[in-house]
């Protein structure tokens, strides 16, 4: 068996060829809802797709919604 060097990376992050194209925030009850809302997205004929959990940020529109109903110009 040859020795082999392990490889290092700076984090977590995509090698070059698998970059981020875009991202799609959406809300879903579970994962097998989110697959079956990206499953219906166009772009899924033109690759993959990663789905990923988020924080719930309900709380945090709810409060938004409301400065902004509150807000005077």
């Amino acid at each position: 068996m040859r020795f082999m060097m392990p490889s290092i990376t700076n984090g977590p992050y995509a090698q070059t060829r698998e970059q981020l194209g875009g991202i799609l925030v959406l809300e879903a009850r579970d994962l097998n809802h989110a697959i079956e809302l990206m499953s219906k997205h166009p772009g899924v004929k033109a690759g993959p797709f990663e789905i990923r959990p988020a924080a719930d940020l309900s709380e945090m529109i709810r409060e938004s919604e409301h400065r902004r109903s509150t807000k005077t110009i």
